[in-house]
């Protein structure tokens, strides 16, 4: 039994054998799950657990190089907009894209996180990063 960090056994499987440039998105619990797709689903009630908390307990196990946002975040989810301009200032490459295409690119993570968060646009695709 883990002591500390994520305790999900499935996120911790899927985060362990996630390979550089492998993708794994971070869901609110609207976002459609395409076919073949695995949907590690953590929603326990609408907002429960939050985008913000499976966001920061994600990045502290997975190497993140790189993240992309659906462009609407800036009209529609200013919390997530400022997510994005932090990690920007941070130094990660972050890519907007259409809610559309952002849709489109799912088909190909390696999982689907689904939260309980139920702000609009709060979804995230994590492009994995290498450790050495």
């Amino acid at each position: 039994m883990r002591r500390t960090g994520l305790l999900h056994a499935e996120l911790n499987r899927v985060i362990a054998a996630m390979g550089h440039t492998d993708t794994l998105v971070i869901a609110d619990v609207g976002l459609p799950v395409p076919r073949g797709v695995p949907c590690i689903d953590l929603a326990v009630l609408p907002g429960l657990p939050s985008f913000a908390q499976v966001f920061e307990a994600i990045c502290a196990e997975l190497a993140v190089e790189a993240a992309t946002f659906a462009e609407e975040i800036h009209q529609k989810n200013l919390a997530l907009a400022a997510l994005a301009d932090r990690l920007k200032q941070g130094g990660m490459p972050v890519d907007e894209i259409s809610h559309a295409d952002f849709k489109l690119r799912c088909a190909g993570a390696v999982a689907i996180v689904r939260t309980g968060e139920t702000s609009p646009y709060a979804n995230v695709i994590l492009h994995a990063g290498v450790t050495f």
